[in-house]
């Protein structure tokens, strides 16, 4: 397993990452995997600040709809990919699997997991945070029991490849959980979403971190560009899984992907 989270380098630089030239379509952008890093990395101390207060606290219920939906057993491995500051690992503990392992390749992310789980004492399953990469999963084959995902796939450079990475470190039973951000579909509410979105979180957002980056231009965009819950559940049908679902949650604001890995 690659050195803790404990042992990272300091942050990168907060200098522009995303500017109008990239952000037509971020996803196509040919270094993305290093923008993301580094755009984390700038934001990482405020993030779970702007996460919680421009969510409206709703993040965490979401978080929990994923742990209850992956049916967490007392034996189970779960590998927690682009954990960042370690909400979702730390949800999935408090369901008492046998062991989660949180995964990132930001570094301050990292650092900031690492430090909430030492806080939060020693009354559940240990939690530890490593760096790693979703593309590169420092994981063997058929080796967990639930991959999990919160709004990183959509960060990730390849994010097709990376669910056939997930397929292959998945035990036959294994589950696939995914939270993404999606628009809502009624005229009125998407109206009203895209203005909080593309006006008042990237004003709000980047005077609470100090963020250059452009992470809260990218956000949106990032929304925007990604692809549809349709072409989510058919790329997880393509890789393998079965039993693919998708529940939307308030009111399609954010996706719960389910997926599951056949017996035999």
């Amino acid at each position: 397993m690659p050195p803790s989270a404990n042992t990272l380098p300091p942050p990168a630089p907060n200098t522009p990452q995303w500017e109008p030239g990239n952000l037509a379509n971020p996803h196509a952008v040919a270094d993305k995997a290093q923008r993301v890093n580094r755009m984390f990395s700038a934001i990482a101390r405020s993030y779970d600040l702007n996460n919680h207060l421009h969510s409206l606290w709703i993040d965490q219920h979401w978080r929990r709809v994923a742990v209850k939906t992956a049916d967490i057993k007392p034996t189970d491995i779960v590998a927690d990919v682009a954990c960042g500051t370690g909400d979702l690992s730390l949800a999935f503990a408090k369901a008492r699997p046998g062991r989660v392992i949180g995964l990132d390749f930001c570094h301050p992310m990292l650092q900031g997991a690492t430090h909430k789980a030492q806080r939060g004492g020693s009354n559940r399953p240990p939690v530890g945070f490593y760096e790693g990469d979703a593309l590169r999963l420092p994981l063997r084959d058929k080796s967990v029991d639930v991959v999990s995902i919160a709004f990183g796939i959509r960060n990730v450079a390849d994010w097709g490849r990376a669910i056939d990475e997930f397929y292959r470190v998945l035990r036959p039973g294994g589950r696939l959980i995914i939270l993404e951000f999606s628009l809502p579909r009624n005229a009125l509410l998407r109206a009203m979403y895209n203005f909080y979105f593309w006006k008042v979180i990237p004003l709000s957002a980047t005077l609470i971190s100090g963020d250059k980056t452009g992470a809260y231009r990218y956000l949106p965009r990032s929304v925007d560009t990604f692809i549809s819950p349709t072409q989510m559940q058919a790329r997880m049908e393509q890789a393998g899984f079965k039993d693919v679902s998708a529940a939307a949650l308030t009111l399609g604001i954010c996706y719960c992907y389910r997926g599951v890995l056949a017996h035999g």
